[in-house]
Parts: C-alpha cells; sequence; structure tokens
C-alpha cells in the first residue's frame, strides 16, 4: 500500500520553483507608475465633474427664483396690484422660494466674500442683490470685480415703445439674471 501512495504523488505538477512566480522589480515599477497616472488623471476629473456640479446646482437655483418671479409676477397681476411689481425689483427673491435652498446664509449688508461660506447665496442689503460664493473656483473668471462670487439682480423688463414717459405701466416681465459678466467653465 505505501508504494502506491508513492506513485500517485510523483504524478502531481510539481510547484514553481519561487524565481518563477510574482512581479520582477520593473515591473513592478512599470505598474505602479501607470496606476499613478491614472490616479491623477482621475482625481483631476474628479475636481472639473464638482466644479460642474456646483455650477449645475447654482444655475438650478437661479432658474427656480425667476419661475418663483414670473409666478409672483401672475399672481400680482391677476389681483391688480401691478404697481406691486416693480418692489420686486429691490426685494429679496430668495422669500419667493417655498423651501430656501440649505446653502442659503441669509441677509448682510454689504459683505466681502470672506463672510460668507464658500458655496452658500446670501443677499446684499446694500446692493439688493443675489450673491453666489464659489467654493470650487479653478475654471472662474471672476468679471471686472476679481472676487469669486457670482451677482444676481432682478431687473424689470418693458415695452417703452407704447409709452415711453411710464415705463413702469408697460411691464412684460421680471428678469433674473447676473449683473455683471462672468466665464465659469467655458460658458
Amino acid at each position: 500500500m505505501t508504494g502506491n501512495r508513492a506513485q500517485k504523488t510523483d504524478n502531481y505538477p510539481r510547484f514553481a520553483q519561487p524565481a518563477e512566480c510574482g512581479f520582477t522589480l520593473i515591473e513592478l515599477v512599470v505598474t505602479i507608475a501607470i496606476v499613478s497616472v491614472l490616479a491623477g488623471i482621475l482625481l483631476n476629473r474628479v475636481g472639473l465633474y464638482q466644479e460642474q456640479a456646483e455650477k449645475a446646482a447654482m444655475i438650478e437655483v437661479a432658474s427656480a427664483i425667476q419661475t418663483a418671479l414670473v409666478l409672483q409676477q401672475g399672481h400680482l397681476m391677476a389681483r391688480g396690484a401691478e404697481a406691486e411689481i416693480t418692489a420686486l425689483a429691490t426685494s429679496n427673491p430668495m422669500s419667493l422660494l417655498a423651501k430656501q435652498p440649505p446653502n442659503y446664509s441669509g441677509e448682510f449688508y454689504d459683505p466681502s466674500p470672506q463672510s460668507v461660506a464658500p458655496g452658500h447665496w446670501f443677499f446684499d442689503l446694500k446692493a439688493r442683490e443675489l450673491v453666489y460664493v464659489l467654493n470650487r473656483n479653478s475654471h472662474f473668471d471672476p468679471g471686472p470685480d476679481e472676487k469669486n462670487w457670482v451677482r444676481y439682480r432682478v431687473n424689470l423688463a418693458d415695452d417703452t415703445r407704447n409709452s415711453p414717459s411710464k415705463p413702469s405701466q408697460n411691464l412684460t416681465g421680471v428678469i433674473f439674471e447676473p449683473t455683471k459678466g462672468y466665464r465659469w467653465l467655458g460658458n
């Protein structure tokens, strides 16, 4: 019986010699270099995608405010209170939203960008503008004021062709738009 066991173990393949298995040092270095380059590219792209997401979130809030302004204008016109529409240009448009965004910091009088946390909105009581302070600004060109924020204002659109002396009687809409030009991610 012991002879048969010896014969069976001889039929199994032999284990590889230690010199034949695993990576060589050069293969390991090349693999680490490739993984490092891919990780660097991924991290660079993740930052860009986060900045694009921030821009999209800012535009989404601005669009919600524009919609709320149009609805408020329609409500005032339906009540026959067209004279109150002009007050929309100086009021805080965040008050028109059913629910304010969680990154709304409130109202401030002539603040600096450092007084509000990055990635937050605030209403500037002095300029009567809603401001978004950027959190990520690698691809942002701030424009003439050189600050990392985007300032929005409510403007009244009117048709003065019929009555140039009374533009407030010819209101055609309210527009929520940036006060100054800026460039962010190719816009």
